[in-house]
């Protein structure tokens, strides 16, 4: 007999350590942890394996909190009790049992009560939601979904609920500097234009709109608001015709900095164009086929070739061919980003440009007018001190399409939104989650 009284004391007093812990790290106002067991099956639920569930009642003489208005109201009758799952410990599944109040609101009626640890009608606690959002911005949904014992909704909705919270209390002050680009969203040259914030220190994505055109980049700045937009003294894009007429039209005071990936981009466009030409032609004519195999070898800068690419390359340009000399002036075009004085570089495109006029290769011929019409704005890049690069874009771009793969099991263009929102946004999140997601 005195060792079942001492075996319950030893459990009174476990469980409340537990509880006082559980106060300690989360205390709830107008709410008192009870009981708290390991159980196997509770009420109506039979889990899975073990697990702890920690009973909660109000306080007496509190009054509950209306789901609608946020008005206290006094209690009608109560609801059934339901489980709500909540941070595992120590390989234990966690949850709360209460039965929520109905309250007889003076302005909405009879409504259930708002609880302090969970949203709406979510079975997971606020905590967990905001935990598993944060090992979403590690693993795949489906990943965390699994390690925890859930459904991918479950996982999405914790991200959407963190992605909600996160741009209503973002800070949208001192934004200068802008990118904007576009990535695939779906097959059918079907994109999401994205705007990104480039201020050294603070990189993240501001803004997605559905599709790419102009009238959707002027969506983004009728969202940012005439003051904000007054605020931008440099913005990078590539040379899209809309891109161009929209940053003229409402940001015509800001630095427009060319960006410099598609330009390098485009240029090696031309120079494959050159190499396929000049293959077909030289096969036609029963010429060694000495352009085989070698896209890459041209189109990659020397630097990251292997060392017996460079020895394809080095007896490849001994040949006077078109594709050489195309070659050529693109690695010469690449000098360009060495320089820091603007009419230095300005110099180096005229000549670099009439060198070309002359070459008599039409698609490099081609690239070089374009960089004619756009030299003002490829020259903003020095006149910024190079502090604004497009390859920052590129790299959030590139983070953007590892997202979309990341969080496979997209069910529509907004969800891929929430996620991308999620990984580039650097969103906010409650102070108080910062102990558990840390």
């Amino acid at each position: 007999m005195s060792a079942l009284i001492s075996s319950l004391k030893i459990k009174k007093a476990n469980e409340m350590l537990f509880k006082t812990i559980l106060n300690h790290v989360q205390y709830f106002k107008g709410f008192v942890y009870q009981n708290a067991n390991l159980l196997e099956s509770y009420n109506d639920w039979t889990f899975s394996e073990p697990s702890i569930v920690v009973e909660i009642r109000s306080r007496k003489g509190s009054r509950g909190i209306c789901g609608c208005c946020r008005q206290k109201g006094s209690g009608y009758d109560r609801l059934p009790t339901r489980l709500y799952k909540h941070l595992p410990i120590l390989g234990l599944t966690l949850y709360f049992a209460y039965s929520r109040r109905r309250i007889d609101c003076s302005s909405c009626g009879v409504k259930a009560e708002e609880v302090p640890w969970a949203s709406g009608n979510r079975q997971l606690t606020e905590t967990f939601c905001w935990y598993l959002a944060s090992w979403a911005k590690v693993l795949s949904w489906k990943e965390v979904a699994n390690r925890f014992s859930l459904g991918w909704d479950s996982v999405f909705g914790a991200v959407e609920r963190a992605v909600e919270w996160g741009l209503e209390n973002r800070s949208l002050d001192n934004i200068h500097a802008l990118g904007v680009d576009e990535i695939a969203r779906a097959k059918g040259h079907r994109y999401l234009t994205l705007v990104y914030q480039l201020d050294k220190g603070r990189r993240r994505l501001l803004w997605i709109g559905n599709d790419r055109t102009k009238s959707t980049f002027h969506g983004f700045f009728d969202w940012f608001g005439p003051y904000r937009s007054d605020q931008i003294k440099a913005i990078c894009s590539d040379q899209w015709k809309a891109y161009l007429n929209v940053i003229k039209n409402r940001i015509p005071n800001a630095i427009h900095i060319l960006d410099r990936f598609h330009i390098v981009a485009n240029m090696n466009k031309a120079l494959d164009k050159v190499r396929i030409e000049e293959a077909k032609r030289m096969r036609a004519d029963g010429y060694e086929p000495i352009l085989t195999n070698t896209k890459w070898l041209l189109l990659r800068r020397s630097n990251n070739l292997t060392e017996n690419q460079r020895t394809s390359l080095n007896e490849l340009l001994e040949y006077n061919i078109k594709a050489v000399k195309a070659y050529i002036l693109k690695e010469e075009f690449q000098r360009l980003w060495e320089y820091t004085s603007a009419a230095w570089a300005e110099k180096f495109i005229d000549a670099w440009c009439k060198r070309v006029m002359y070459s008599q290769i039409e698609p490099m011929k081609k690239q070089a007018e374009s960089i004619r019409r756009h030299k003002h704005l490829i020259l903003n890049w020095f006149k910024a001190k190079k502090e604004f690069s497009s390859g920052i874009v590129e790299g959030l771009n590139l983070k953007a399409k590892l997202t979309s793969r990341k969080a496979y099991g997209f069910k529509s263009v907004e969800v891929q939104k929430i996620a991308l929102y999620h990984a580039l946004g650097d969103l906010p999140t409650p102070e108080w989650t910062h102990k558990f997601t840390g």
